[in-house]
């Protein structure tokens, strides 16, 4: 879809991600809001809508927002990370891990909807992660509320089949941003996990969404796991075994914690 003078509504614009997506649309001519926790200013030619999408209250008023903006394009990407032993997160941390990750997403399509199918056009972009296609171990709140998030989308995607509307779901993997912690990068110095630059993702996103694909998946050996993980997950299963035993020692120093940042 061209995004000259396209309306489009983005939450998590403030974010590491978000803030470089935001400059690549608004440098293609569209007509951007955002919406954030962040009380940043703004880019230049961007309206900022402040919502905390973790609460009841923020998250009806960033639906009512979208109602009202009917835009051509949503795209869900405010995200939150929660790293550690599952047992040891809050409930207020997983709470907000589902609140924001996934009832988010799903509520704002829902106010999206409408005007999109009366206007026979339009495109929710969804975007998730390599690890809600394979959960890893101290990522379980995270990965199975990513994993909600691309079944959404599938589901949405064929229940709107014939009616103009796209969804797109995008699996970015690790990006260097706010939420990689310095226990994050351990894990990944131990277990050779690629993180990639900022840049490049925003820049996928984009065009991505310029392209209308239904799914990317990024990372050549991740869409691999991905594909081999849906019919052999026990297989998967003794892949990961190695890098599970090398993670459990980054908690073995108490009093553990884990480490959760919101974009």
């Amino acid at each position: 879809m061209p995004l000259s003078n396209c309306k489009i509504v983005l939450t998590g614009g403030s974010g590491g991600i978000g803030r470089r997506v935001s400059s690549l649309l608004l440098e293609r001519g569209a007509s951007l809001t955002t919406i954030s926790r962040s009380a940043d200013d703004p880019l230049p030619g961007m309206r900022h809508f402040h919502a905390d999408l973790s609460s009841a209250s923020g998250l009806q008023a960033a639906a009512s927002l979208v109602e009202d903006e009917e835009p051509d394009i949503l795209i869900n990407l405010a995200g939150v990370q929660n790293f550690g032993p599952f047992e040891e997160q809050s409930p207020s941390d997983v709470r907000d891990t589902y609140s924001i990750n996934l009832i988010a997403p799903v509520l704002l399509s829902r106010a999206a909807l409408p005007a999109m199918k009366r206007k026979k056009t339009g495109q929710i972009v969804n975007v998730g992660s390599i690890l809600g296609s394979i959960g890893f171990a101290y990522f379980s709140a995270y990965s199975s509320s990513k994993a909600g998030l691309r079944i959404f989308s599938e589901a949405l995607r064929r229940e709107l089949n014939g009616t103009g509307v796209l969804v797109t779901y995008i699996a970015p993997r690790a990006t260097r941003t706010g939420l990689i912690t310095s226990r994050l990068q351990q894990y990944a110095d131990l277990t050779g996990m690629a993180i990639d630059d900022p840049d490049r993702v925003a820049g996928q996103i984009v065009r991505s969404i310029e392209s209308g694909k239904t799914d990317v998946y990024f990372g050549t050996a991740e869409r691999f796991f991905v594909k081999l993980n849906g019919f052999m997950p026990r297989l998967v299963d003794s892949f990961l075994a190695g890098n599970d035993r090398k993670a459990s020692q980054i908690f073995l120093q108490k009093p553990h914690s884990t480490e959760g940042i919101k974009s």
